[in-house]
């Protein structure tokens, strides 16, 4: 099944596909107003943009999904980091129940969630706990996320050296000014261990690999404790990806924590 396309704010780009009916193994494509479980994922940098594994995979559990590009990425308007990407979750959140129109067959959807969840991977993961901060999310799963961008270096990979790297590597397709990325330097910007206050660890499922070259697990640790939150810590794994939410073991894991609601 491919995924449909549509655009949030007049700016977000997004791919999306509606829960798949388990009695007839079909997508439900109705126009109506529908009340049920959306999953929004927020992808990492540098990866491929369209997820139409990942979508199918979760639309198949019940879930409507989408992956979307952050604004000044891809196909999405807007510049890079000129705001704190969890608005652009936030704004997709806005938009669900108001309606929104697939491209180009330009159909209607209208959602109206009665639980909605964020996953993210890395820079992702950051954007989905601070959009955990807000009471219209449900519960987050977050990947190898950067906690603290103060306090993430792993093996040369600084800020610097990752601002160079996207924009020599990959061009238009991250498009942001160098004052803008400095932002991230301040620990203010972006950035989730200066939200703790503000954030329900009982939310939040972190999973991050001993082993990861990227991103320092030691700083997510100590975010999971001052937050409360779920951690699990794998021995191996590396950098977290968006196809761990698809391998066996994590999705049953991801599937228990979405539907316990104590």
């Amino acid at each position: 099944m491919h995924p449909l396309r549509t655009r949030f704010k007049k700016e977000i780009v997004a791919e999306f596909l509606p829960p798949f009916r388990r009695t007839q193994g079909k997508p439900l494509m109705s126009r109506r107003p529908t009340r049920n479980r959306v999953i929004i994922f927020c992808p990492g940098l540098h990866g491929g943009p369209s997820k139409s594994g990942l979508l199918e995979f979760w639309a198949k559990k019940g879930y409507w999904t989408f992956a979307f590009r952050y604004r000044g990425t891809w196909e999405s308007g807007g510049r890079f980091l000129q705001y704190s990407h969890e608005n652009d979750v936030l704004d997709i959140v806005s938009q669900l129940s108001r309606g929104f129109v697939s491209i180009p067959e330009r159909k209607c959807y209208v959602v109206r969630p009665d639980s909605t969840f964020v996953f993210g991977v890395s820079f992702g993961g950051a954007a989905a706990l601070l959009a955990g901060g807000d009471p219209r999310i449900t519960k987050v799963v977050a990947f190898s996320p950067v906690v603290d961008w103060r306090d993430h270096v792993q093996r040369g990979h600084t800020l610097d050296w990752s601002r160079r790297f996207t924009r020599e590597g990959f061009g238009d397709a991250y498009r942001f000014s160098d004052r803008d990325w400095a932002k991230l330097k301040t620990g203010t910007f972006f950035n989730p261990v200066t939200r703790i206050h503000a954030l329900d660890g009982k939310k939040m499922l972190i999973i991050h690999a001993q082993d990861d070259k990227i991103v320092r697990i030691q700083p997510t640790a100590r975010f999971a404790k001052k937050t409360g939150a779920t951690l699990v810590m794998l021995r191996r794994g590396g950098h977290g990806s968006s196809s761990w939410f698809t391998k066996p073991q994590l999705s049953k894991r991801i599937v228990k924590f979405l539907r316990n609601t104590s």
